[in-house]
C-alpha cells in the first residue's frame, strides 16, 4: 500500500520555498580585511618627536618604506565586501598611516589617508604592461611581408 500525499498541490510550492531557501542562505556579504589594523589608542603612544624605535614598538615594522633615507613609515589597510563567494569585493574602505621622520629620526608628523585620498588599484596584477604595439599574430605575419632577412 502506498502513502499519498494529502494536498498536491501544497508539494510544488515547499518544495520551490526550500531551493530559495538554500540559494539565499549563501547570499551573505563577507567582509574581508587585508593588512595592517592599527590598534585603538595607538595613534595616542607617538605624539610627534617620538623617537623611530618607539613607532616600532607600538606600530610594528611597516609594511613598506619611502624608497628614498627610509623616512616614512607606511601602514595599510583595506576592507572590502562581496555579495556572494563568486563575485569580485568592491573596496569599502582604505587606510594609510604615514609616519614621517625628522633628520634625527624622530617624528615629525603623523598622516593618514583614506579612500577618497588615493585610486585603489590592484596590488596584484597577472599582466605586465609593455611599450610599444600590440599586434596580433595575423598584424605580424603582415607586417613581415615584403621584408627580407638574410
Amino acid at each position: 500500500m502506498q502513502a499519498r500525499f494529502k494536498h498536491p498541490r501544497l508539494l510544488a510550492p515547499a518544495a520551490l520555498a526550500l531551493v530559495a531557501a538554500l540559494g539565499l542562505a549563501g547570499c551573505e556579504t563577507e567582509t574581508l580585511q587585508h593588512g595592517y589594523v592599527i590598534p585603538e589608542n595607538a595613534l595616542e603612544q607617538i605624539p610627534q618627536g617620538s623617537s623611530r624605535e618607539q613607532v616600532l614598538v607600538v606600530l610594528g615594522t611597516p609594511q613598506t618604506t619611502a624608497t628614498i633615507d627610509n623616512e616614512v613609515f607606511y601602514y595599510v589597510s583595506q576592507r572590502s565586501e562581496r555579495r556572494m563567494a563568486f563575485m569580485v569585493p568592491e573596496v569599502t574602505e582604505q587606510r594609510v598611516l604615514a609616519v614621517y621622520f625628522d633628520a634625527e629620526q624622530r617624528v615629525e608628523r603623523v598622516a593618514e589617508y583614506g579612500l577618497q585620498d588615493g585610486q585603489v588599484f590592484d596590488f596584484v596584477s597577472r599582466t605586465t604592461p609593455t611599450g610599444g604595439q600590440d599586434l596580433s599574430f595575423v598584424g605580424q605575419l603582415l607586417r613581415g611581408v615584403g621584408r627580407t632577412s638574410f
